[in-house]
This record gives C-alpha cells, structure tokens and sequence, in this order.
C-alpha cells in the first residue's frame, strides 16, 4: 500500500474457513454490502460508490478498500466495521479485512447508474 493510499480506519472481523470449504462469490459480497446504509445519506455503501475494490482470496478472506464522501465524514470510524460485520455474516466468507482510504477522493461519477437516474444526475 503506497503512503497516499495509508488508512486512518480500519476493521477485522471473522473466523478463518476450514479447508476445502466453499467461498462467497463477489454478487454474493455485494449483496450483503447493499445492506450497509450510509446513516447520514440513507442509501447504501454500494450504490453510493464508496466501495473501491473487493478481493476475495481462495482461502475465503475478503479484503475491502472502500471511502466515503467526505474525509469529514462524523461516523469515519464506524463505517470499516459495519461493512466488515454485514460481509463476515456470510457463510462462505472467512476473515473480513475492511480499510478505508481517501485516495482517490469520492466524487457523484462513482454512484450507481440506478442512484444516478433516481437522482437525476447525468
């Protein structure tokens, strides 16, 4: 991970899987991150486009880079583990690895084309 890149916030959460045991897939990581709402905004983490990259290894780990629309964000220190606790609820998912990061920044092209439309915005 490169300086710009460092995290301020950070959450672990989960159990390794037992070998051999099957994985989540990445629709299955993004529905359970579609139930994490931004409590300011009211609308969800991923539609938002405030998740940035999701890794997930064979051994079932997942690893999340995500950000938030502002580094002032009031609730910056809660988010990394309310998105680790809704994908580590999963069954075929071991240990949760949530960072978050403020480059590059947010900006409204990172919403979903749905949130874009329902919004209005172009």
């Amino acid at each position: 991970m490169t300086e710009e890149n460092s995290t301020d916030f950070h959450a672990c959460l989960g159990e390794p899987l037992p070998q051999g045991h099957s994985i989540a897939t990445k629709e299955e990581v993004i529905e359970a991150l579609k139930t994490v709402q931004d409590p300011e905004l009211m609308l969800d983490v991923w539609s938002l486009g405030l998740i940035y990259d999701i890794d997930i290894h064979s051994n079932g780990n997942v690893f999340i880079r995500m950000t938030l629309t502002a580094p002032t964000c009031p609730i910056a220190g809660e988010m990394p583990g309310m998105v680790a606790m809704a994908v580590s609820q999963l069954e075929n998912v071991g240990i949760v690895d949530v960072s978050l990061v403020w480059d590059p920044p947010w900006t409204l092209d990172r919403l979903s084309e749905e949130l874009k439309l329902v919004l209005g915005i172009e």
